[in-house]
């Protein structure tokens, strides 16, 4: 293993023993084997540190990283000697052995900061279709109708240390800001076809407190209107729409 993998894998666990399994068997079967696997774990007291110890794989473990999840994959970020950075979480896996190998060929090919696959999610153990992917542009990305599934993003860490990192006063859109940091700056490569598969369950940050996700992505396309007006317009209007739903909802 050179000093500096291609691939720094992030995963940050919290007694994540009932997933974790489906990840690091997903990241070893990977045909491209260039990989550290960096487990940022948030002081889990099941089986997670001990199924982390047997994980043959090259690793590095930060233990007791407390803060939030934010804090959690920028320590991983900190920690990263790979060329490309990608975040999978303990709820999650990659969806076939070749993925990697795919992400390297194309970074080599487009020589892009950024590039991102598609997800499937799987909901009560049923594989769901995957989404459409739409043609990229930063006006789409603003006014909310480009879709970036964070499991199947993968970033250079030089574009990291241009844009900076994830804000750390973020609970749910800390993502979507970094997508329009770096969309800003740098078009992305996509490829249609599933990367990784993402598990939606009532512990899901991402399907609990619906409205105050909502609340926080407003706030954070609010900072980023400038470099897209009519955009994050179109986007209020979508906003509206969705809140009255959830609340009829709720």
């Amino acid at each position: 293993m050179l000093n500096k993998p291609t691939f720094s894998i992030v995963t940050c666990t919290w007694n994540s023993a009932a997933t974790l399994g489906d990840t690091l068997a997903s990241v070893a079967s990977q045909t491209c084997g260039d990989v550290e696997h960096i487990f940022v774990d948030g002081g889990s007291t099941d089986g997670t540190l001990d199924m982390i110890a047997a994980y043959q794989g090259n690793k590095r473990v930060l233990r007791d990283v407390k803060g939030g999840i934010s804090r959690a994959m920028n320590e991983g970020i900190r920690h990263a000697k790979g060329e490309y950075i990608a975040h999978l979480h303990s709820d999650d896996y990659y969806f076939s052995n070749d993925v990697l190998a795919t992400v390297a060929e194309r970074f080599a090919a487009d020589k892009v900061d950024w590039m991102f696959g598609n997800i499937q999610v799987l909901k009560d153990d049923v594989l769901q279709a995957p989404h459409t992917m739409n043609p990229f542009s930063y006006q789409s990305l603003a006014a909310g109708k480009a879709f970036v599934p964070h499991p199947a993003v993968f970033v250079r860490k030089a574009a990291f240390e241009r844009v900076g990192v994830f804000d750390e006063q973020l609970k749910y859109a800390m993502d979507i800001d970094l997508w329009l940091r770096l969309g800003a700056v740098a078009r992305p490569s996509t490829v249609d076809r599933t990367f990784t598969v993402f598990r939606d369950h009532a512990g899901s940050v991402s399907s609990a407190n619906k409205i105050k996700a909502r609340q926080e992505e407003f706030g954070v396309r609010r900072r980023h209107m400038d470099k897209a007006p009519l955009a994050f317009g179109m986007y209020c209007l979508r906003y509206m729409k969705r809140m009255r739903q959830l609340r009829r909802d709720g």
